[in-house]
């Protein structure tokens, strides 16, 4: 005969009092943290996107190679998206903004002027199965 399932588990039924005070005080904490994390990371890519302008968009139009130049603003700008994104992944904790984050660095992967071609055609196949990814399987907004 099948075993009967036992009546009491540990673990198991209604929360006490003291479980919801500590896990909501807890929750709490933790969201506050990553709140700051969030505002760290905003505060960086300020301050990175600043010294970008500041420093590399006047490159653009000196003697040297202009190549070079354009690549390192679109480096930079693409990691500061990385670090911004990052921040609202922080705060919201949602899959599409994993998805976004992704997106990104491999983004910013396929820059790299040493990239062999298959690794860039793996960065490609990445970037659209993470689109396909976001658009058809993910619930929300896609917007």
């Amino acid at each position: 005969m099948a075993e009967e399932p036992k009546e009491k588990e540990v673990g198991t039924g209604p929360e006490s009092w003291l479980e919801i005070a500590v896990g909501n005080r807890l929750a709490v904490v933790i969201h506050l943290f990553l709140s700051l994390l969030a505002v760290l990371l905003l505060v960086a890519a300020s301050i990175a996107t600043y010294d970008t302008v500041l420093r590399e968009y006047p490159k653009l139009w000196q003697e040297s190679n202009e190549y070079v130049a354009l690549q390192a603003i679109i480096e930079t700008l693409l990691l500061i998206a990385i670090a911004v994104e990052f921040a609202l992944l922080l705060l919201f904790r949602r899959m599409s903004a994993v998805v976004e984050v992704l997106v990104f660095v491999l983004a910013r992967k396929a820059l790299n002027p040493d990239i062999h071609a298959l690794e860039l055609v793996l960065v490609a196949a990445a970037i659209a199965g993470l689109i396909v990814l976001r658009f058809y399987y993910l619930p929300g907004e896609t917007t």
